[in-house]
């Protein structure tokens, strides 16, 4: 079982991630037919969302007490799933 702050480090780790799929997703919106930018402006307006949900989240560990973590890192999980399927949704419809 990983400790809170490794925990936290993954979070972290995988929020990068995702900043670089959007970063990525972001350019190539830049250069996509004026139909097709607007589509995936949106796509990437929800996935900005739901990454600052996510990073609300991993504060929400930080400052939780040392058995309350344990009990939030479940509903965290969840919701990470969840981003991470809308971050690979997103990433597989624009691909080219």
């Amino acid at each position: 079982m990983k400790s809170r702050e490794e925990y936290i480090q993954s979070l972290h780790n995988k929020i990068d991630e995702w900043n670089r799929e959007i970063d990525r997703l972001s350019a190539q919106a830049d250069k996509a037919e004026a139909d097709t930018q607007l589509q995936m402006q949106k796509q990437i307006n929800k996935l900005k969302e739901k990454r600052t949900e996510m990073e609300l989240k991993v504060s929400e560990i930080r400052s939780a007490s040392a058995d309350a973590w344990e009990d939030l890192k479940s509903g965290i999980d969840s919701a990470w799933e969840q981003m991470n399927e809308a971050v690979g949704a997103a990433v597989s419809h624009f691909r080219k």
